[in-house]
């Protein structure tokens, strides 16, 4: 299952730190994999979706609400 959600803000090594570092807390995040150059953040595991955005937007990013999808 897993969750994805694009990011806005991110511009350095110590965003994806800071995000990676956030994410992994969320109950059920097994994985993160956050991708500086496209903003995208994807979640292993059984994390809940708004979990996972409450704890990107704790940390001083936005959510882009825009459909994602992985090509």
């Amino acid at each position: 299952m897993g969750v994805v959600l694009r990011v806005q803000g991110m511009s350095c090594e110590h965003c994806v730190a800071t995000i990676t570092a956030a994410v992994k807390q969320v109950p059920g995040a097994t994985d993160v994999n956050v991708d500086l150059a496209t903003g995208v953040v994807t979640v292993g595991g059984t994390p809940d979706e708004h979990a996972v955005a409450a704890a990107i937007e704790d940390s001083g990013y936005d959510i882009d609400l825009s459909p994602t999808t992985l090509d």
